[in-house]
């Protein structure tokens, strides 16, 4: 081959081929150039990168250039052979592109030693030349190349050295046949989708020293193979009606979906094969019990059988006491009768019975069973396994199934999922860690005995429960176990878990559970989820830190000793009694996050019991019947929030520890929502709690105009210079109906104040804000507005919805608010569409304005097109 046409063949190189090159005796040789290398460049276009910069920075640092302008590299030829022995074909191709050295080291012989040209375009001239260039290579692949078997012949007569052959997609000749015979180097065939011969009648294949051999998916009438070395044949998928085998070492033959072989042929053909260890039949419908009987007596070492597909047989008195591997799929004939010869198989070791649908039983001992598949099995009633060895079952899709009673030492996971009628299940596992068993409907509270400690799993440690809806009483007493799910168990009503290494358990679903104990467990977490009708809990639990038992309304008894206990929701456990929160307190005094929302049936000693718990910071008692809170002023002193929403029985004076004499000085949020204070205690609040970030006064009826001047001291409990320090961020007045005016002056030094919601407030008239710091202001619905002044330079999200302001009073309202971006005036009958789009130009900030679509009605369609299109660019 020519330098230049050699260069070509290099630069459409396919990167196909992902093999190891260490120190490469092989090498996937690139095809011609073709249409398909554009695509290639595309791909390799970053590793070309990288290559071009490695040999820039190289010639820099070791490179000289000579009179010729040629580069020249201190390298010797065998320290370039190292280094290109570790480069992929399409480097090796790039690398003989930088210099004349290299273009010989990446030429070596020992790099192209494998010549594959699959789904190339490579003419017969090509390809002669590179056979000529390297005679020792010992790999060629011409599969789909449009002269295949011109190819192929060439290969075979050119290649001294050849030992493996990959040809297909095409006519292959007898001639080419008879030519193999000649190489004696070769050791491996593949021909895949070939006509063999001119016309397709009779093949013949001779070879001394051929060990394997694949001829799948071919037409020719029939077959001649005398190979006296052959060890592995595939005529896999072949139209041939005989095949006449002379192969007598022959190991390894698959004749699976042949579909013109008779039951006769497939006998002669496999008995003349005494040798034979594996055997692949699958699909083929006639094969019959006999012919399998004579195969056992004639190939007494078969390892391996895959029989699928196989309509007619059944295995009666089939006995092969070497077999390791047993596939039997979709065989209809397979019934009880047949497992006890199959258990005459004292090796087997993988058992494969999908889709056998006769067969009422499996019982089977054997020592060597490691894997055994039962897929679509319906009238499959009972399992029995007994072997040591065992360590993957899978059951799937067998509804007749009741009764499984498995003995092994190896078996590690078990998933019976779905088996809805399964009620009987023994266990004998020492190895098993984890076992799946959702939607077993039908299993009984006895499941529970196999997974105790007394029963035959000790090693077990994850566990799955779910939608098993015969369950009602679940008892484990288990050392080992650290995951449980009873997910959707919604019959269970009891559940007793003496588990000490439980870590995670899930129990949605169960809504019918009513008593619980969890003595010990080594949950950090536990969320009970919606558990109605729960009303005894006892928890022992060493390591738990998040406990979250909302919306037990009957919860009415409970123990719970967790020493680690950081967080605690008891939202609307409403029969949560008096007795129980100094119990929980004691035993876990770590509490810093205590819900107690809706607790009726606490009262005045089971608030006193707080004071135990010194590193409480968030304490919700809302919609309680709290009236004192002295021992929370008194004890918690590192509380942060405070959540008093609705506690109707708080009276004014109960709050002024808070202004009076500084208590709880760490408070940052205090939410009075829906309560019965004055406006007095609601002033002194917001005059003197200046450390105050969040407060929220939410549908608070007695509250009236916020208009005082909070920072001018007239509260005598405050100094008028302290004002300074005023932190607050967030003040929320949503829904108060007595609201009338709203005015915070400069005076009143909120400087922290970043939002404020008055939404709902649906008499307030008038709203005067100076807030240096204001980002958010909602007057959503506060339909009598009818004064809007604001002085905030940062405000940058305005929302009336609903109100009836004019558009000159929004105009003059945000002419002033230079950072506005987000303006809602949806439902806000007195704007108009040309006042939304003079609404951008007071306030060019603008950059989201909401409107309802009624309001561009009135313009037509003309405005309306201006007016989205405007709308467009301010979004």
């Amino acid at each position: 081959m020519e330098e230049g046409e050699l260069k070509r063949v290099w630069s459409s190189t396919d990167a196909e081929d992902d093999d190891t090159y260490h120190k490469r005796p092989k090498l996937e040789c690139p095809a011609s150039a073709s249409s398909d290398s554009s695509s290639m460049e595309e791909r390799t276009v970053a590793s070309s990168s990288r290559t071009h910069m490695f040999c820039h920075n190289f010639i820099l640092n070791h490179g000289r250039k000579d009179d010729d302008s040629q580069v020249r590299f201190d390298l010797t030829d065998d320290v370039l052979h190292v280094v290109f022995s570790f480069l992929k074909h399409v480097d090796l191709c790039r690398s003989a592109m930088v210099c004349r050295q290299w273009r010989v080291a990446s030429a070596h012989e020992d790099f192209w030693r494998v010549l594959k040209f699959k789904n190339m375009s490579i003419s017969i001239d090509q390809f002669e030349n590179m056979c000529h260039r390297y005679p020792n290579a010992t790999r060629v692949n011409v599969y789909g190349v449009p002269a295949v078997n011109a190819l192929a012949m060439k290969a075979a007569t050119t290649l001294r050295n050849l030992e493996i052959l990959t040809i297909g997609n095409g006519q292959i000749s007898e001639n080419f046949f008879q030519i193999l015979g000649e190489c004696n180097s070769l050791r491996s065939v593949t021909i895949s989708d070939a006509i063999l011969g001119s016309v397709p009648q009779e093949i013949h294949l001779s070879h001394d020293r051929l060990h394997k051999l694949k001829i799948r998916k071919f037409s020719a009438l029939r077959l001649s193979i005398r190979c006296q070395q052959l060890r592995s044949l595939s005529l896999k998928g072949s139209n041939t009606v005989l095949a006449m085998l002379n192969c007598p070492l022959l190991q390894h033959l698959d004749i699976a979906s042949c579909h013109k072989l008779q039951d006769a042929d497939i006998r002669s053909a496999v008995t003349s094969c005494p040798q034979l260890e594996s055997l692949d039949v699958s699909n083929s419908s006639c094969l019959s019990n006999e012919t399998l009987r004579e195969i056992a007596q004639a190939c007494a070492a078969l390892h391996i059988l895959n029989a699928s597909h196989c309509s007619n047989i059944s295995f009666e008195s089939v006995h092969l006491p070497m077999l390791t591997v047993l596939k039997l799929r979709s065989c209809e004939r397979i019934t009880a009768a047949s497992m006890t010869w199959i258990a005459n198989s004292p090796a087997l070791e993988v058992l494969e019975l999908d889709n056998c649908n006769m067969f009422t039983s499996v019982a089977l001992h054997l020592s060597c069973l490691q894997s055994l598949i039962l897929l679509n099995c319906r009238k499959f009633v009972e399992l029995n396994l007994q072997s040591t060895m065992l360590s993957s079952i899978t059951v799937a899709n067998c509804l007749a199934l009741r009764r499984v009673t498995i003995t092994s030492n190896a078996l590690r996971r078990l998933a019976l999922k779905k088996q809805e009628n399964l009620t009987e299940l023994v266990l004998h596992c020492q190895s098993l860690q984890e076992v799946d068993l959702s939607g077993c409907k039908s299993l009984s509270n006895t499941v529970c005995e196999s997974f105790n400690d007394a029963g035959g799993c000790p090693l077990l440690k994850s566990l799955i429960l779910d939608n098993c809806e015969s369950l009602t009483e679940v008892r484990f007493c288990n050392s080992s176990l650290s995951s449980l799910s009873l997910v959707g168990c919604r019959a269970v009503t009891s559940l007793a878990l003496k588990c000490p290494r439980l870590e995670q358990i899930c129990l949605d679903g169960c809504d019918n559970l009513e008593t619980a104990f969890f003595k010990p467990v080594a949950l950090r977490s536990l969320n009970l989820g919606i558990c109605p009708k729960l009303s005894v809990l006892s928890i022992e639990a060493p390591y738990m830190v998040s406990l979250d038992l909302k919306c037990f309304g009957r919860l009415s008894e409970s123990s719970i000793i967790c020493p680690l206990l950081t967080s605690l929701d008891a939202s609307f456990c409403g029969q949560l009694r008096d007795d129980c929160l100094p119990a929980i307190t004691a035993s876990c005094p770590l509490v810093e996050s205590l819900v107690l929302m809706s607790c009726s049936s606490i009262g005045s000693v089971g608030f006193s019991s707080l004071k135990g718990l010194q590193n409480l910071s968030v304490l919700d008692l809302s919609y309680t019947c709290v009236m004192n809170l002295e021992p929370i002023f008194k004890s918690c002193i590192q509380l942060k929030v405070l959540k008093l929403q609705a506690c109707k029985d708080l009276t004014d004076s109960s709050l002024e520890p808070l202004y009076k004499e500084g208590a709880l000085p760490a408070l940052e949020e205090l939410d009075l929502s829906y309560g019965t204070l004055c406006q007095t205690t609601i002033d002194d609040l917001l005059a003197c709690c200046t450390h105050l970030t969040h407060l929220s006064l939410n549908g608070c009826v007695n509250m009236h105009d916020l208009e005082h001047d909070w920072g001018s001291g007239e509260s005598n409990q405050e100094p008028a210079e302290t004002s300074t320090n005023r932190l607050l961020q967030n003040l929320s007045c949503v829904g108060c109906p007595n609201i009338r005016k709203v005015l915070i002056p400069p005076a009143a030094r909120f400087n922290h104040l970043s939002s404020l919601n008055l939404s709902l407030c649906v008499n307030l008239k008038e709203v005067d804000l100076a807030c240096s710091n204001l980002v958010l202001l909602n007057l959503s619905n506060c339909c009598s507005l009818e004064v809007l002044k604001l002085g905030c330079p940062r405000l940058s999200t305005l929302f009336l919805q609903s109100c009836k302001m004019d558009e000159a009073r929004v105009e003059a309202a945000i002419s002033g608010c230079g950072s506005l971006e987000t303006l809602d005036l949806r439902f806000c009958s007195k704007i108009s569409s040309v006042s939304m789009v003079r609404l951008q130009t007071v306030c060019p900030s603008l950059k989201r304005v909401f409107s309802s679509p009624n309001l561009l009605q009135d313009q037509g369609f003309a405005s309306n097109v201006l007016l989205y299109t405007t709308l467009s660019r301010l979004y």
